[in-house]
């Protein structure tokens, strides 16, 4: 059972939920950019881990299955149609053999994810199969897909007639601005009081020059009290660096795992896909909260994920 790719799209990569075992040994974590669009596609097919999907980004591309399916679009809306026919986006949608999804340009959003019921088997690297291209490992062969690949789906426990639908609430992207909830640190020391009410009140411009890498800002200079060269230390998905220009950088899934500037903040995971999925010439504002909050924030969205996957066991079960 497999997929055939007959069109790629701008960029279309395998990535799950990230190669964090590789860290200390100086791997990029890779992953889902929209790590919230990503898990709800998984738990529409009844992956009730991080199983590996398709990512695309900015547009997408054409697919036919080679037996039947279950699957689930979530994230940017390309206009997902199957053999033609509009296919709705946040529900579990079911394809035979020899159905063809076709994908457009993104009208909201930046990054689609297309998940398949017992994910894409390709092979495991630092227990992970998320696509890592500036290393040119994991995925399908360490690079981007082209038309012609043909990717294995792990066999399903059922089959797609049995798969039981579900639904959530679409995500929307529309709009131009978006508020960043962020915690501030671990080197916000490093700013004038003047640069963090900069940073906190001001609206910065996403750029073209933007990747999975990192969200770079153009905007207000902050401004920092001596330098902002550090001794490296940890990167995690979200950390706000500032260089010396003064302009706010936001490091992504393929971030590197440490960084000699200083962070002024973090966002809050749970904001994180209002952030990835914003376009260039989009704008930020950034809000700060405590760690307390952050928390539990996360919290309140991993318990409405628990309840979705108990939702869809109870299904199999009817």
């Amino acid at each position: 059972m497999s997929i055939q790719v007959l069109a790629p799209g701008a960029l279309c990569t395998v990535q799950d939920g990230g190669r964090l075992l590789g860290l200390h040994l100086g791997f990029n974590a890779s992953g889902a950019m929209d790590m919230r669009a990503f898990r709800l596609a998984n738990a529409l097919v009844g992956n009730f881990t991080d199983e590996a999907v398709l990512e695309m980004a900015m547009a997408g591309g054409r697919f036919r299955f080679t037996a039947p399916c279950a699957f689930a679009v979530t994230g940017a809306d390309m206009q997902p149609r199957l053999c033609g026919e509009p296919v709705p986006m946040y529900e579990t949608c079911y394809a035979a053999a020899g159905d063809e999804l076709a994908f457009s340009a993104a009208r909201t959003g930046v990054y689609a994810y297309l998940a398949f019921a017992g994910g894409i088997d390709v092979p495991m690297l630092l227990e992970s199969r998320s696509t890592n291209l500036k290393c040119g490992l994991g995925g399908l062969g360490g690079r981007r897909l082209q038309a012609g690949d043909s990717l294995p789906l792990a066999s399903a426990a059922y089959q797609p007639a049995d798969t039981p639908h579900m639904r959530v609430p679409a995500e929307s992207y529309a709009g131009q601005d978006a508020v960043l909830r962020v915690v501030l640190g671990p080197q916000d020391d490093a700013f004038t009081e003047a640069g963090l009410a900069t940073f906190l009140s001001q609206p910065y411009r996403v750029t073209a020059n933007t990747d999975r890498m990192g969200c770079k800002l153009d905007g207000a200079p902050i401004a920092y009290r001596d330098k902002v060269d550090i001794v490296s230390d940890g990167i995690v998905f979200g950390s706000i660096q500032v260089p010396p220009a003064g302009t706010p950088m936001v490091l992504l899934a393929d971030r590197q795992t440490t960084g000699g500037y200083a962070k002024i903040a973090t966002v809050l995971q749970v904001d994180l896909p209002l952030l990835v999925q914003r376009k260039p010439g989009d704008t930020v504002r950034f809000r700060a909260v405590s760690a307390r909050k952050a928390e539990q924030l996360y919290r309140k969205e991993q318990r409405a994920f628990d309840r979705l996957l108990v939702n869809y066991g109870k299904g199999m079960l009817r």
